[in-house]
């Protein structure tokens, strides 16, 4: 080891032992007893511990190379520092038989000072305990939704050292941490803000040596230098910097995302002791009255709720990031909000190369008791800490659905009464914890918006609300979806941001047949429920999906009804856009593993028939209808606005077509019209179609929006004319 500072690797196979009761770093050393594994991993990945949930010893011996040439050469002391940067849930390491402390926290890097029992040889042993979540509306454990979620494997447990282990050697001032945050940002210059902790090992004079290199765009290297004094242990400076000639970050729809290489050495007598190097972004965000700009410019989010890549999170790569994001981009997607955890670290990367905002759940998920507060609170700061260099991490949320849920397959009256307390009436989660973990963060992070949490409802005089989440057409308790859009014309703050609506649905046929039988009579539907969220009553009260005939034909009734339940949420919201919507992010993006669920992207990350029409209602120019109804009876005004939006930042000139088709195939009317779609325009209804059908049937109107557009847009809606006078009062 000629160089410090210097990270080794203690990545790779470690000895696992399965254990009733902890002893206090004292195991046997004999190796037939352990088993071994490849870390990082969880220790469900072994195939003998598949559906293990107790406790787990993990060791490591390792040989510590020589760094005494550069002590010397110097005349500086050199210090050690073990780093765990992920383990499930509760870890207890030993350090050649020093007990380093208990950590608890799945996604906190965990950091102790090793220098005074370091060794030419070393042994490393950790106690890990992720235990499942017996009271599930009491939950203790802050792992969002790997302890409890309907759309994830109820049998997997995430336990294990999940992340790298390093043993991190450097001079004697180290950088403990580094956050930076955008003040202000003009053409010529912006003021970044910084913390910085620092850890030294006596009374010491440093040079802290910044460097700003151009990662993705071409512009000159800036270095500034600050001298400071530290006392031992650690320290804490803040200050400000001045970047000249900024790039701005901008999303990948509204331009580019410009990013820094951000270096700040610590120097001890002109040597470098530690350095920390991280990628940043130059820009802003804010919510007014829920409508979002980005660095002064309003924008309309659309996007959708990005669960754990995968029930294995130790899994994830930065290939499948970058393919998910692929996936998010190609559907006009410009936010996506992770949804009740915090991602694998490829995920924050890949965001911030992409230009892909996202909206940060902290990992709480629906009920906890009391006394995990104080934990919180701490966890809030470190989440703060790890993801604020980010400037893809747009904004924090605290907790999502605050309310009473077990199982949200429970739809009985009692079940409902308590879940509507939780809401409308008090949650001590809510109203005491949440509110306390927002202000928390908000003295962390002064630059971002702070939501106490999501689904949030407003009332007068009460609380204002936050984000909004609707399952009516899904769950029965919120009702028909046709139910929905008169309650928002009546309470349009209800949808300031809508950030969870949609319906399960199969996917593809080629993924199904991966963890259910082909032939339809052979499906195990009861292992679906259990094991792959499939929620078969609630499907079944929409429609009659046990009459299906075969898998294909499953798949598509199902397919068929999520495309339209997505589109009536997305069209109306759109409609709305600035009035007052300023973001649509229905439920969800992918599945973690293996299920029937609300995604539009299946676990293989096929697409799904949902994801296109998706594609098609998130288009940048977007051509539209909002019929009064599905059906209606033979005689009745059949009126369709015809409505044209356009999320560009410029001005387009477009043609819009709409043709309606009577039953019999005939051109019933035809309406051209060529014109200039303004920039980040509001939704403009262009034309209005009226009619009374003479005739029952199928009444088809078919929209075109073309010229300078990305790609012409067809859209197509139906309507039912039917000869039953009784149709309009049943729709």
């Amino acid at each position: 080891m000629t160089k410090i500072p210097a990270v080794l690797s203690l990545n790779g196979v470690w000895k696992l032992l399965p254990v009733d009761t902890f002893r206090q770093g004292f195991y046997p050393s004999d190796d037939a007893t352990w088993l071994t594994q490849e870390l990082p991993a969880h220790w469900q990945q072994h195939p003998l511990l598949e559906r293990y949930t107790g406790r787990m010893v993990y060791r490591r011996r390792f040989t510590l190379p020589d760094a005494s040439a550069w002590a010397a050469e110097h005349s500086l002391p050199l210090r050690y520092f073990l780093r765990f940067n992920g383990v499930f849930y509760w870890a207890q390491p030993y350090f050649n038989g020093v007990d380093l402390g208990r950590h608890e926290g799945y996604f906190e890097p965990y950091e102790r000072e090793v220098t005074a029992w370091i060794a030419p040889e070393n042994e490393i042993v950790v106690e890990v305990e992720c235990p499942d979540e017996a009271n599930k509306s009491g939950k203790r454990l802050i792992t969002g939704v790997f302890s409890h979620w309907d759309c994830m494997d109820p049998l997997a447990n995430p336990g294990g050292i999940w992340l790298p282990v390093e043993l991190i050697v450097t001079g004697p001032v180290r950088v403990r941490e580094v956050l930076l945050q955008t003040e202000a940002a003009g053409e010529s210059l912006a003021e970044l803000r910084f913390r910085a902790v620092f850890d030294s090992d006596a009374t010491r004079d440093v040079t802290l040596r910044w460097t700003f290199a151009p990662v993705n765009f071409a512009g000159a290297v800036q270095t500034m230098e600050q001298r400071r004094a530290l006392a031992a242990g650690k320290h804490e400076i803040a200050g400000v910097l001045l970047v000249s000639d900024p790039h701005l970050w901008w999303p990948h729809d509204m331009g580019a995302p410009d990013l820094y290489a951000v270096t700040l050495e610590a120097l001890c007598n002109g040597v470098v002791s530690d350095v920390c190097t991280f990628r940043f972004g130059i820009r802003t965000f804010e919510l007014h009255d829920w409508i979002p700009y980005l660095n002064g410019t309003r924008f309309f989010v659309k996007g959708n709720n990005y669960p754990p890549t995968d029930v294995r999170i130790a899994t994830t790569t930065r290939e499948r990031c970058i393919e998910d994001l692929r996936l998010a981009r190609e559907c006009h997607m410009n936010m996506l909000r992770v949804h009740g955890h915090i991602a694998h670290p490829a995920l924050y990367d890949v965001a911030d190369e992409m230009g892909m905002l996202l909206w940060q759940d902290f990992p709480l998920h629906w009920l906890y008791r009391r006394d995990v507060l104080p934990e919180a609170r701490r966890q809030a700061r470190a989440m703060v800490r790890l993801l604020g260099n980010h400037p893809s991490v747009a904004l924090w949320c605290m907790h999502n659905e605050p309310v009473y849920v077990v199982d949200t397959r429970d739809e009985r009256m009692i079940t409902r009464m308590r879940t509507y307390a939780s809401m409308f009436v008090f949650s001590w989660n809510r109203d005491v914890m949440d509110s306390e973990l927002k202000r928390v963060v908000e003295q962390e992070d002064s630059r971002r918006p702070v939501v106490r949490s999501s689904n949030e409802f407003p009332i007068p005089g009460l609380r204002a609300g936050t984000s909004t989440h609707f399952y009516y057409g899904w769950y029965k308790i919120y009702g028909r979806l046709e139910e929905w859009e008169p309650l928002i014309r009546r309470f349009p703050q209800l949808v300031r941001f809508v950030t969870e609506f949609g319906a399960q649905s199969f996917p593809n046929v080629e993924s199904c047949v991966k963890f259910m039988d082909a032939d339809i009579r052979r499906i195990d539907w009861q292992r679906l429920v259990e094991r792959h969220q499939f929620q078969a009553d609630i499907m079944a009260h929409w429609y009659n999906w046990r009459a299906a005939r075969s898998l294909e034909e499953l798949v598509h009734m199902s397919q068929e009804y999520q495309i339209k339940v997505n589109r009536h949420y997305i069209d109306r919201l759109r409609l709305r856009k600035y009035r007052p919507t300023g973001g649509v992010m229905p439920f969800m993006f992918h599945d973690a593993n293996p299920s029937i669920s609300w995604s539009i992207i299946d676990y293989w990350r096929v697409p799904k028939r949902s994801y296109y029409a998706m594609r098609l209602a998130f288009s940048p120019q977007y051509i539209f209808t909002v019929p009064a109804k599905e059906a209606i009876a033979l005689n009745e005004a059949l009126d369709l606005p015809i409505y044209v939006v356009n999320d560009a930042h410029r001005d387009l000139a477009v043609k819009a077509t709409a043709c309606l088709i009577g039953p019999d195939g005939a051109t019933l009317a035809t309406v051209e019209r060529s014109f200039t779609l303004p920039a980040d325009c509001m939704a403009m209804e262009i034309e209005r179609l009226r009619l009374i059908p003479s005739d029952p049937g199928t009444y088809c109107l078919e929209l075109k929006l073309e010229g300078d557009v990305a790609e012409p847009l067809v859209n197509v809606y139906t309507v039912r004319v039917s000869a039953n006078s009784s149709i309009s009062r049943s729709n």
